[in-house]
């Protein structure tokens, strides 16, 4: 099946995930009001059965900028749900550069934060566990050093 762009939108270009990047950079503008309106619009745009890729991005950046550790938790296991439905072409074709398998250590890190934050220090290990076996599938590069260290940072909060 072929698709032909509407006016003014460029081959290859996802539209949805051009918005998200908007709102995306609100977020790390420090304009979290701002950013959790835009991200409520596509969500209720895409849908709870929309592509993967944009609820997972949704998802994963609107609990960054919730104010309720609760909210920050519902939104971030969206992304987890979302994620396990991404294929890795899928994601090469939103310009990822390696496999959906490199989500999860972010994705585990989130988790176990927010049950950090809310007293379930049970389940915040259950998640840096699994977002340090995770963590095998992330390159050597800046990225992959980040999340290492935020997990790094995680088990050390988790043991005082």
């Amino acid at each position: 099946m072929t698709t032909t762009p509407s006016d003014g939108e460029q081959p290859g270009i996802d539209p949805v995930m051009v918005r998200l990047g908007e709102a995306i950079a609100l977020g790390q503008q420090g304009r979290r009001e701002e950013a959790r309106a835009t991200f409520s619009e596509i969500w209720a745009e895409i849908g709870t059965d929309g592509d993967p890729l944009h609820r997972c991005t949704l998802a994963h950046h609107m609990a960054d900028v919730q104010d309720d550790p609760r909210d920050e938790l519902m939104w971030d296991l969206r992304a987890l749900v979302a994620a396990e439905s991404i294929t890795d072409d899928r994601a090469a074709a939103a310009g990822a550069t390696g496999p959906v398998a490199a989500f999860y250590p972010s994705l585990h890190l989130n988790l176990g934060e927010d049950h950090r934050k809310l007293g379930d220090v049970a389940a915040a290990r259950r998640h840096l566990e699994l977002g340090r076996q995770a963590a095998v599938a992330l390159g050597d590069d800046p990225y992959g050093s980040m999340i290492t260290a935020g997990l790094d940072g995680l088990a050390e909060r988790l043991s005082t």
